[in-house]
């Protein structure tokens, strides 16, 4: 009787996203602490590597590998889909954009019988719409949600073309192999959204000439109406529709004038490059990583070291480099717990993308088994939505 007793308490009070830990072999993962970590799989254009750790007390960082038919019909094309999501103020659109965003590509990709730079325009807006109409249901009861957000960064490998789309400050880097010598050569090849950076400053200062406070040097940090550093995101509606800055949105975030057009844009940015033998990898990443790596510094690690583990080793690495910053040992960084975590480093999604000329070379017509793995290993069911106002709680 007490053995029982104290198994339920365990599941009481185990913590939230331990809950939804997916077994099955389809993610075929592992959780060490609180890294997840899958070192090595086949994706239809070659294997793949991924790593998520979390920082946050509920995971903002959401992420997937689709391989296989990218159409909802198994006439294909068929291809490699990578999506990254770093979400903020809470999980529940990065949550959303995970189980949408790819299903919408799919029913574009059918709608058009191919892969395009049209389709993930499409997909990224489907998507943002139909979070829009969430926040919208939910504002009687949860109003909050209209200030979470999520960036949306995805890469799509379809015949011989890489398609990147971006929305905020994830990162996608390719290593490219240089002839002359051993070494790989880092391309950055998304665009990035962030106050931090000048041009993104006076994109808003061209789009909003009657507001000086459209930026807003904040504690020398950049942000967009003193309040966010992204300038593109899936969400944050209450800087899109003015009529969900109001009570009872919690007064940081209301602004004190009324705006008329949309503060943040759900526009991705979108690239499409052509695949040559010498382009080896793409390392997809949220900006986690990028704090503490340069894209050199990644390819090199990726480069020099075996496939297997890829992602795991650059997670690593990353929290080495957060707990030196800190003068502190990386075993003693392990030892922090969620939530608490966050003051030393992010939530950090890695998934390395291996590409194999000789796969590639057979194009987009060549079937291969559907193939999904979700990041974190973590399955919420789609109805789910974190408490907004009490992001730290923990229920039995």
């Amino acid at each position: 009787m007490l053995s029982r007793l104290m198994n339920l308490l365990k599941a009481c009070f185990r913590p939230r996203s331990d809950r939804f830990i997916h077994k099955n072999a389809d993610t075929g993962g592992h959780q060490d602490g609180l890294l997840w970590y899958k070192d090595t799989g086949q994706h239809v254009n070659g294997e793949f590597s991924m790593a998520v750790v979390q920082a946050n007390n509920l995971l903002e960082d959401q992420s997937q590998l689709e391989s296989g038919c990218l159409s909802t019909h198994e006439s294909g094309p068929y291809g490699t889909f990578v999506g990254v999501y770093d979400g903020h103020g809470g999980p529940e659109t990065s949550r959303y954009v995970n189980d949408h965003l790819f299903q919408h590509l799919k029913r574009f990709t059918y709608e058009q019988q191919s892969m395009s730079v049209d389709v993930i325009r499409k997909a990224y807006q489907a998507t943002e719409e139909g979070f829009s109409s969430l926040v919208a249901r939910q504002w009687p009861m949860t109003p909050q949600l209209a200030a979470v957000g999520s960036c949306c960064l995805v890469g799509v490998v379809c015949g011989t073309n890489l398609y990147v789309a971006n929305l905020g400050d994830s990162r996608a880097v390719l290593g490219r192999a240089i002839k002359e010598t051993e070494e790989h050569l880092a391309i950055q090849l998304s665009a990035e959204h962030n106050a931090c950076i000048e041009s993104v400053r006076q994109e808003l200062q061209l789009l909003h000439p009657d507001d000086s406070q459209i930026v807003v040097l904040k504690h020398n940090v950049w942000r967009v109406k003193g309040l966010i550093q992204i300038s593109r995101s899936i969400g944050d509606v209450y800087l899109k529709k003015a009529e969900f800055n109001r009570e009872p949105l919690y007064p940081r975030f209301r602004l004190r004038e009324p705006f008329k057009k949309p503060i943040l844009s759900a526009d991705p940015s979108i690239s499409v490059h052509r695949l040559l033998p010498h382009d080896k990898f793409v390392i997809f990443a949220s900006d986690g990583l990028w704090e503490h790596l340069t894209n050199q510094e990644a390819v090199d690690i990726v480069q020099k070291h075996s496939r297997t583990g890829s992602a795991r080793r650059l997670v690593k690495t990353a929290l080495q480099e957060a707990a030196k910053k800190r003068e502190m040992r990386y075993s003693d960084l392990k030892k922090i717990d969620r939530g608490v975590r966050r003051h030393f480093h992010d939530d950090i999604t890695v998934i390395v993308l291996f590409l194999d000329s000789n796969l590639i070379s057979k194009a987009s017509s060549v079937k291969g088994p559907n193939i999904s793995v979700r990041g974190g290993g973590i399955n919420f069911p789609s109805n789910t939505l974190a408490p907004c106002t009490t992001p730290t709680e923990t229920t039995g």
